[in-house]
């Protein structure tokens, strides 16, 4: 008897057993149902939560300070509208910072800010330092001059002559083409477009190579300059630049610039910049 109750015990242990293991006939088939969820990816940025941009203020209407009704100075500008529309769609806090033009590519090649948006064109020779976002607006490239001297520029070839100062922004697009158009010119590169107007305002300088919307900007504040020549340049267009290898953050960043340009946003970015650049500015740093 003894050994039969044991037997029954036994054998009840071992279907038990089975069942908690799974291994029974009847267990039914693991759906996943229970497993936990996948976190999605989250975008690595130089502070968690918060997107760093570096501009350089002196490049209306892309980026600028316009004087307030209180009379202090606020960036603005299509590229920060821009800054501000990319920040909120990947839901991150947007951080600017202000700096010399070179000094936004060489903060962003050395990793210290997550975007760059200074009117950039994508220069294959700044690809080592970055990567580029589609292109968000089109533009072009101008040789500028006064309208007292630009008879002296019937074409480009003209401007090039060393008894010629033609001036370019540091680490620009425009320098290279400078240095393309007019090698035999005597080529002053500058911190700042702001400088280089008011070289050629005074008649320090005989012209420079400026980006067309930026001219246009500078003309309507200052109507003895003259937009002479429109400068070829293949890769007409501005794009973002992204701190180089971070592929999540460009993706985002591409996704953004989309949305932007299909919903409108950015055609009122660029409406509201110009506004804006026709008021009261500063174009340059500010402490």
């Amino acid at each position: 008897m003894m050994k039969k109750m044991l037997a029954m015990i036994l054998a009840l242990v071992m279907s038990l057993s089975l069942v908690a293991c799974g291994g029974g006939e009847d267990a039914p088939a693991d759906d996943g149902a229970d497993a936990p969820e996948v976190e999605e990816a989250v975008l690595k940025t130089v502070t968690d939560g918060v997107l760093t941009v570096a501009t350089s203020p002196d490049f209306a209407p892309y980026e600028f300070y316009a004087i307030d009704a209180n009379g202090e100075p606020q960036l603005a500008g299509f590229d920060m509208a821009l800054a501000q529309y990319i920040a909120d769609y990947l839901g991150l806090t947007l951080e600017v910072v202000p700096m010399d033009f070179d000094g936004t590519i060489m903060e962003l090649g050395n990793k210290n800010v997550d975007l760059a948006l200074a009117g950039y064109s994508p220069d294959p020779e700044r690809e080592d330092l970055m990567d580029f976002s589609d292109v968000y607006i089109t533009g072009g490239q101008s040789f500028v001059c006064t309208q007292t001297n630009k008879d002296q520029f019937p074409d480009l070839a003209a401007a090039n002559n060393p008894d010629y100062s033609i001036g370019a922004q540091i680490g620009s697009i425009q320098a290279g083409l400078a240095q393309e158009h007019t090698p035999d010119a005597d080529i002053i590169e500058m911190s700042k477009v702001t400088d280089l107007v008011a070289e050629l305002v005074s008649g320090k300088m005989d012209g420079a190579f400026i980006e067309t919307m930026v001219a246009e900007s500078y003309a309507k504040s200052y109507p003895e300059l003259c937009i002479a020549l429109e400068v070829p340049y293949d890769a007409e267009g501005s794009v973002v630049g992204v701190s180089k290898g971070n592929a999540e953050l460009l993706a985002g960043v591409n996704e953004a610039i989309a949305a932007a340009l299909a919903d409108g946003s950015m055609a009122k970015f660029v409406e509201e910049a110009n506004e804006l650049a026709n008021g009261e500015i500063i174009e340059g740093l500010v402490d």
